[in-house]
């Protein structure tokens, strides 16, 4: 894993919890079509948006898009 990585997976764990790595790999994958350890700054805002769409699915609305905040924010 990269340094950045590591920032996404450690703003992601506390709403996402042991699927955070798993989440973030398949939103990398197959949205960006890159893996997580490759991800670069200019592309976070790019997984901000999937990660809201997809957390929002399986989490509160709410919680989702604040997970999405954090991670643009890196």
């Amino acid at each position: 894993m990269s340094l950045l990585s590591d920032k996404i997976l450690a703003a992601g764990r506390p709403y996402l919890g042991p699927a955070t790595e798993n989440f973030f790999a398949r939103q990398c994958k197959a949205h960006l079509k890159t893996e997580l350890a490759d991800l670069t700054q200019p592309q976070l805002k790019e997984l901000a948006k999937w990660v809201e769409v997809g957390a929002g699915l399986i989490m509160d609305q709410a919680k989702a898009a604040e997970v999405a905040q954090k991670i643009a924010a890196l």
